[in-house]
């Protein structure tokens, strides 16, 4: 068994960029400043964004669906950025964070879910698709509760 971990199409987020500080407000975002290497993971990259840059801080419906289980939270991209993908590993935005894993089948209900420690993901990606009828997971960081990325079958 095989998984990907792809990052958010940077597409629908570039117009952000060159709207003003009101204009994103209205939208229910802002512009913020990484005060840190660490703390600001782009879920287009999948990794941090270094001290200095900027990202557009916004509420983005990660699971869409028309279940109890439909979830959307605030979370980080940066301009310029490529859609990651990682094969059979975990990108560095999961390094050092616990996760929540949400395993959810075909219809969007969730089947199953793991709390993974830093160092664990893999492991626990691999325990959830186990179940052939876990279709994709959630990844979030546990602490804040931010989706982090997609994880799906390969």
């Amino acid at each position: 068994m095989t998984y990907r971990i792809a990052g958010l199409d940077p597409a629908p987020f570039a117009p952000l960029f060159d709207l003003d500080g009101g204009e994103l407000a209205a939208q229910g975002a802002r512009r913020v400043v990484a005060s840190a290497d660490r703390g600001f993971p782009c879920r287009i990259s999948l990794d941090d964004a270094k001290a200095g840059e900027e990202l557009i801080l916004l509420h983005h419906t990660s699971h869409d669906v028309d279940t109890p289980y439909r979830s959307a939270y605030a979370i980080y991209v940066r301009q310029g950025v490529e859609a990651a993908t990682y094969a059979d590993a975990t990108p560095p935005a999961f390094a050092g964070r616990p996760l929540a894993l949400r395993g959810f089948d075909a219809a969007g209900m969730l089947r199953d879910a793991r709390l993974a420690g830093p160092g664990e993901a893999d492991g626990a990606i691999r325990s959830l698709f186990a179940d052939d009828a876990i279709a994709y997971i959630d990844a979030h960081n546990a602490a804040h509760g931010c989706f982090a990325a997609r994880v799906t079958r390969d």
